[in-house]
C-alpha cells in the first residue's frame, strides 16, 4: 500500500491488483484494515480508527482508492459520488484497437449476481441501467492500445463489459473475453486520476496514481 494523499478527513491510497478494499467471504485482509492500522501507527492513535469506504475498485483492478477518516467527510463524499462531483479517470489497455480513436458508449446492463457478471444490450431490457462512458486511444504498441476512459455513470464491471461488447477485452479479463490471463491474477484496468473539490476544505483535489510495475504498463504507460 502506498499513501499518495492524507489530511484530516480524507486519505487516497494506491491499491494493487489483487487486494481487496473491503473484506469478503475469501475472509483475506482487506485494504481498509491495513490503512486503519497504518493511520493507528503513524498517528499513535489509541482504540479504534475510523475509515469509511466510499467507492470500490475490483479485486483484479489497480490504482486510486479514495477512504474518508471521519463521518463528516464520508458523509459528503458519498452525497458526492452519487451526485457525480467526483471525477475518475481510468486507463485501460485492451488487446484490440477500437474502431474509432474516441468516441461515447451507451449500453445497457444487466447484472447477474450468481455469475458476478454484467450483460450489455444495445437497447433497454428488463432490469437494465443505462451506462455511458467515454474512451479515447492515448498510446499504442505493436499488440495493445492504451485507453483513457471516463464513466458518466457507475454501473456493475461497467468498463470491463462495455470495453467488451465492442469487441475490446481488457487485456487478461477472462471473464469478458481476453484470450488469456495475465500471470498474477490482474487485468489491465487502473484507476488512474482521482479530481474533486474537498468536501471539507474546499481545496481542488487531483492525484494520479504510479503504474503498474508490470513491464507492459511501464512501457506502454510512459509517453
Amino acid at each position: 500500500m502506498e499513501v499518495l494523499y492524507e489530511d484530516n478527513h480524507i486519505i487516497i491510497v494506491y491499491k494493487e491488483a489483487g487486494e481487496i478494499v473491503q473484506g469478503d467471504k475469501t475472509g483475506d485482509e482487506p485494504l481498509s484494515e491495513i490503512v486503519k492500522q497504518w493511520i493507528k501507527e503513524k498517528h499513535q492513535k489509541p482504540g479504534n480508527v475510523f475509515l469509511g469506504v466510499v467507492h470500490r475498485l475490483d479485486r483484479p483492478v489497480a490504482g486510486l482508492v479514495v477512504f474518508a477518516k471521519t463521518s463528516k467527510a464520508l458523509t459528503r463524499l458519498n452525497n458526492m459520488f452519487r451526485n457525480g462531483e467526483i471525477h475518475k479517470t481510468y486507463w485501460a489497455i485492451v488487446t484490440r484497437p477500437p474502431f474509432e480513436p474516441e468516441a461515447t458508449l451507451t449500453d445497457w446492463l444487466v447484472r447477474n449476481e450468481r455469475q458476478n457478471k454484467s450483460y450489455a444490450y444495445n437497447h433497454q431490457v428488463p432490469t437494465s441501467k443505462k451506462s455511458i462512458l467515454h474512451y479515447k486511444v492515448i498510446n499504442q504498441s505493436d499488440r495493445y492500445t492504451l485507453l483513457e476512459i471516463n464513466l458518466m455513470t457507475g454501473r456493475h464491471h461497467q468498463i470491463r463489459c462495455q470495453l467488451s461488447n465492442m469487441d475490446c477485452p481488457i487485456k487478461g479479463d477472462l471473464k469478458y473475453g481476453a484470450p488469456r490471463s495475465n500471470l498474477d491474477g490482474s487485468i489491465c484496468l487502473l484507476s488512474h486520476r482521482v479530481e474533486f473539490i474537498h468536501p471539507v476544505s474546499k481545496e481542488k483535489i487531483c492525484i494520479e496514481s504510479p503504474l503498474p510495475k508490470d513491464n507492459l504498463w511501464q512501457t506502454i504507460g510512459k509517453f
